[in-house]
């Protein structure tokens, strides 16, 4: 029972950086906006909220920073992509290789860094005694697995049950009848994808200051950047199945960990102990499945439109017919 209450709550710690992420990209998209960045502006967001909190000995104001780095990097691409109307797949790219150059600069020399303060952790009292469930979800390591419990429903709540949700929708399905009703399209564009930008940088300051302290370099982030794009298509833009997403990938990566120091399972020799290189196909596990869910999640989306925005990827353009 250890075991697995080890894995889920692990899960649910790591998921939630990539939870963060996921939302912060779901915001873009609903808005319009692809942005394939995700990945440089959590390693901005891990350099800079990790260096600030050592300079600083405060490791809120490096969250704070690690948000605001991320978010200046999501401008570029909205300057890009909504005001010079590029390509956002490759404005996206583009921002992915900034975002990891620029982090292995500014990271020079951090990973020697000690004395850090990190996100304190939290066990909430009684709620931490609930047989199974309680280790899981209210005795966790870090502060910020309860801001990602918070988070989910109101981001759903907000999408779905509020009018700038509605505004939210409109320019992501039809941004030029949402413009005939005074809707600021550009503006909005603007806001959310600097939205996604600062969520997408408290992903990346999440893992350095609380889920797993410390700036490695790219390994920081592990490619999640790239799972939470694909964890959109899978939610199908919905905030409690991106939540589903995260943990669920959070705890896949985990078992990984876990089966490798296992010398039995279900009273068979681990093979994966035994021989060593065989760890690097089962590290590959969680990665593999994610894409396998991307392509069926894909197709569905592509047959039946399950919640992907219309307008998604399309430049708008005043006075044009059409989106």
């Amino acid at each position: 029972m250890n075991f697995w209450i080890n894995i889920l709550a692990s899960g649910v710690s790591t998921g939630t950086a990539l939870l963060f992420a996921t939302i912060g990209e779901l915001f873009a998209e609903r808005a319009g906006i692809l942005n394939l960045g995700v990945e440089g502006m959590m390693l901005m967001g891990a350099v800079t909220g990790y260096g600030v909190a050592y300079a600083s000995g405060n490791p809120w104001l490096g969250l704070v920073a690690g948000m605001l780095a991320g978010a200046f990097l999501s401008f570029l691409h909205a300057f890009v992509a909504i005001s010079l109307r590029a390509d956002q797949v490759v404005s996206g790219l583009s921002l992915t290789f900034l975002g990891t150059g620029l982090s292995l600069v500014l990271g020079e020399g951090l990973s020697k860094a000690v004395g850090v303060q990190t996100i304190p952790s939290l066990t909430v009292p009684l709620l931490s005694q609930i047989p199974f469930f309680g280790p899981i979800l209210f005795e966790q390591k870090s502060l910020l697995v309860y801001v990602g419990y918070v988070l989910t429903p109101a981001a759903w709540f907000y999408i779905y049950r509020t009018r700038p949700g509605l505004h939210l929708r409109a320019i992501g399905e039809y941004p030029a009848a949402a413009d005939s009703l005074g809707i600021n399209v550009f503006a909005l564009r603007y806001f959310y994808v600097l939205v996604g930008g600062a969520l997408g940088g408290l992903a990346g300051a999440s893992l350095s200051l609380s889920i797993s302290p410390g700036w490695y370099s790219e390994f920081t982030t592990s490619g999640l950047g790239w799972i939470a794009v694909g964890l959109v298509i899978f939610a199908q833009w919905n905030p409690f199945r991106a939540a589903i997403g995260a943990y669920l990938f959070g705890s896949l990566r985990r078992l990984v960990l876990d089966l490798q120091g296992e010398q039995v399972i279900a009273f068979f020799p681990n093979p994966f102990f035994q021989d060593r290189n065989l760890q690097f196909f089962l590290e590959m596990i969680p990665y593999a499945l994610t894409i396998v869910v991307l392509i069926i999640g894909s197709r569905q989306a592509l047959r039946r439109r399950l919640g992907a925005p219309a307008a998604l990827g399309i430049p708008y353009v005043r006075g044009e017919r059409g989106l």
